[in-house]
């Protein structure tokens, strides 16, 4: 199948726009792969401090170079249930990498924070910087040159991002990530969401809320709506970088305990010791990245993923942009019904024909490169299948042609909607991004006056307090990553559904992040410049009126333009939100934020990729 018009030249303008840079890249990562992992070149006391503790069969192979040794990165916690079943992995790795004469050691772990306990807390201001503290720590792992190749224990929001960044500054070296599949469903999305509503209307109490939360979280698992956790599952195979079909398979089953014995052996097959090398750097390409994007727009992905693609590109050299995302998702049509953009779950996309039938479908209709190498060698078309246990065995059949519910997951010739849902806003409040899957076509054009709020509290309290009676823009301003870190701001999405569905037209400015859990409201979320650094937000007042138009793709102020441009920007005093549960650690981190366009990143694409 011929590749479509629209994914050709994003491409091509992506390779065009990035070529130093990945050059640079490109040049840096095959020198270091022409140098080799030689455990060798370590001293004996580097190399005895290195395999002290390990096991005598297993010194005595990392005492040569013949044989791969492959480093664990972990994000073991007992905090997220999607990682409490990482716990034994360690040892299912060791002993799979035995079998097949290598040899695996925990290189190192990685923080991993849960977003959803700590939403609306102030741990949440450490949330998006926990990604970069990720990457450092990946790389602060991997640095002790005794690994031939990488197996990633990670899945969650900020998580599998930076263990990836962290991981292409040792492009040369193979990575695998190793998911360990979702919780079985629970109360359904849509009645959790409901009694959420209740709650906060007054007429169902804590003790109501707290059992429908516990009967949605309630085993380990990823959680089944498709927030960033399960996008990031979709983009690691998209991209090549996991098993086909590993994304989705429960914890406790027999087909997962097998797909992770096969990644080791996978991973160790896949070293420079052996003739099928197959090194990050040449996994992650503009043509790969933009494969994830196509799936992140096919099943209405989490909008944090305008941050953390961006982050991720620029790691291995290649500069991707909002309207790179913007312009691919007008060509891209919506193949997935899974919440917030429906009632169904991922177990439920799974059992409809999962990511081997989506992957078909965009291969044989023109949306993905097929030329691109994965894990599984050369090609994506190994991705159009999904593995079945067969006599204790793993074996890749050919993915289903005809989805199993035509109503959570379609095929090109009859979508959901025939684009992405993900647009860029522009004018002259700045620049944002705005996810309109779920949000219905009489929704999209909001033009209303401003209530401006400095925090999430401040609008929480406003609600409450019935000041939000009323066609509105609720405005969230000092919210960006260098004002305290850009936290996800998901406690405001039941509040704005609850005015929506009284009638008033509502919608949501903020340069604070939202999730993939953000739904039927219309939000503008990642505004940039963001209000700290003096961006055209800070200049908004109460009873201005906006309009966020999502058709037109445009945000504006609807006033006089040369008052409004010469107004004085808003400043507020954030010591109060810079102390306390180790924000006041985080204090370089917020100077050295970037926008979020540029993907609030620490590391600066010029300076260091």
């Amino acid at each position: 199948m011929k590749i479509r018009k629209t994914i050709r030249d994003v491409t091509q303008r992506i390779q065009a726009r990035s070529a130093v840079t990945r050059a640079d890249y490109l040049e840096r990562m095959q020198g270091q792969q022409e140098k080799g992992v030689q455990r060798s070149v370590l001293s004996c006391g580097n190399l005895a401090h290195g395999f002290a503790a390990c096991q005598p069969s297993d010194k005595a192979a990392l005492a040569n170079d013949h044989s791969p040794n492959l480093a664990i990165v972990t994000a073991y916690n007992d905090m997220l249930s999607a990682h409490q079943p990482y716990k034994d992995y360690p040892e299912i790795i060791r002993q799979a990498a035995r079998e097949v004469h290598a040899t695996a050691q925990v290189a190192g772990g990685v923080p991993a924070m849960c977003d959803g306990v700590t939403q609306g807390q102030d741990g949440m201001d450490l949330s998006l910087f926990s990604r970069d503290v990720i990457a450092m720590a990946t790389a602060i792992a991997l640095s002790h040159n005794m690994f031939d190749a990488g197996l990633y224990l990670g899945i969650c929001d900020k998580i599998v991002p930076g263990m990836l960044i962290g991981a292409l500054s040792f492009g040369h070296l193979p990575a695998m990530f190793v998911p360990s599949g979702p919780m079985s469903s629970g109360l359904p999305n849509d009645e959790k969401a409901r009694v959420r509503q209740l709650f906060l209307e007054g007429k169902v109490g804590r003790t109501e809320l707290l059992e429908a939360e516990a009967r949605s979280y309630h085993s380990p698992g990823t959680c089944t709506f498709y927030g960033t956790a399960n996008s990031n599952q979709m983009l690691m195979e998209m991209m090549g970088l996991q098993l086909p079909g590993s994304s989705f398979v429960p914890p406790d089953s027999p087909l997962r305990r097998q797909l992770t014995r096969l990644a080791v052996q996978r991973a160790a097959a896949t070293t420079a010791l052996g003739e099928n090398h197959v090194p990050l750097y040449r996994v992650v390409t503009e043509k790969s990245l933009v494969n994830a994007l196509v799936g992140l727009l096919a099943t209405g992905g989490s909008t944090n993923h305008t941050l953390h693609l961006i982050a991720i590109a620029a790691a291995a050299g290649i500069h991707l942009t909002w309207d790179d995302m913007s312009d691919l998702s007008a060509s891209v049509p919506l193949l997935t019904r899974i919440y917030p953009n429906g009632v169904s779950d991922v177990n439920h996309f799974q059992a409809a024909g999962g990511m081997g039938f989506l992957m078909r479908q965009l291969l044989e209709n023109g949306y993905l490169h097929p030329d691109v190498m994965t894990v599984m060698g050369e090609g994506l078309e190994a991705y159009a299948r999904e593995p079945q246990l067969r006599q204790g065995n793993v074996s890749f059949v050919p993915a289903p042609t005809v989805s199993a519910d035509p109503e959570i997951l379609t095929g090109v010739d009859a979508p959901f909607a025939p684009d992405g849902g993900l647009k860029v806003l522009t004018g002259n409040i700045g620049k944002s991004v705005i996810k309109v899957s779920a949000v219905k076509p009489a929704h999209r054009i909001v033009e209303a006056p401003a209530r401006v709020f400095h925090s999430q509290a401040g609008m929480m309290q406003a609600f409450r307090e019935g000041k939000l009676e009323m066609d509105v823009i609720a405005v969230v301003r000092f919210c960006g990553p260098r004002a305290i870190g850009m936290p996800e701001l998901h406690k405001l999405t039941p509040l704005l559904g609850i005015l929506q569905d009284r009638g008033f037209r509502v919608a949501l400015v903020t340069d604070g992040r939202m999730s993939g859990a953000s739904g039927k409201v219309p939000a503008a979320i990642h505004v940039t410049p963001e209000a700290m650094a003096g961006g055209a937000i800070a200049r908004i007042r109460d009873g201005d009126m906006l309009r966020l138009d999502a058709e037109a793709g445009t945000l504006d102020y609807m006033g006089d333009l040369h008052e409004f441009s010469t107004r004085t920007p808003a400043t507020q005093d954030l010591h109060d939100d810079h102390q306390g549960m180790g924000r006041e650690l985080f204090s370089r981190f917020r100077h050295f934020a970037g926008p979020a366009d540029t993907g609030a990143s620490l590391f600066d694409r010029n300076e260091n990729f």
